[in-house]
């Protein structure tokens, strides 16, 4: 299951991953926000990556209109390692080198078509659990 997560600034976008989601069939949790009024995303954030964290959910998305300050709240959950993405080899790279459980995308950076590909290039690579990689996965959980 995939935890979803935006503010006001992140909501058309992040109705975008919803529609893609539904269309491929994969489970998801909504933490929120409900519509473009006004809100405050560490509100909406901080639940979906502490589901991340708890295990509830395998993986989370959060969403505001840069992605900086949702990826800060998410990353303050112990557990989560949340990385900014605005291109698909950071969003494959964060996976195959950090084991990512969560990705962080800005709506005002990032076009609907290459939030998609970066969504999709998230969900479907694989952490290889390379020696090196899972070591230095390890000291981040310290």
């Amino acid at each position: 299951m995939i935890a979803l997560a935006s503010d006001h600034g992140g909501y058309d976008l992040k109705c975008q991953v919803i529609a893609y989601l539904e269309e491929k069939g994969i489970a998801y949790r909504d933490f929120g926000c409900y519509g473009k009024e006004s809100c405050d995303y560490p509100d909406f954030g901080r639940p979906a990556a502490q589901a991340v964290a708890s295990g509830e959910c395998e993986k989370g998305v959060v969403i505001c209109t840069t992605g900086i300050g949702i990826s800060i709240v998410a990353n303050k959950v112990k557990g989560v390692r949340c990385a900014l993405c605005s291109d698909t080899v950071s969003a494959r790279l964060t996976r195959e080198h950090n084991n990512a459980n969560m990705l962080a995308m800005g709506a005002g950076i990032v076009g609907p078509n290459l939030a998609m590909s970066i969504l999709d290039t998230f969900l479907n690579t694989p952490f290889p659990g390379e020696e090196k990689h899972a070591r230095r996965v390890g000291k981040m959980e310290e």
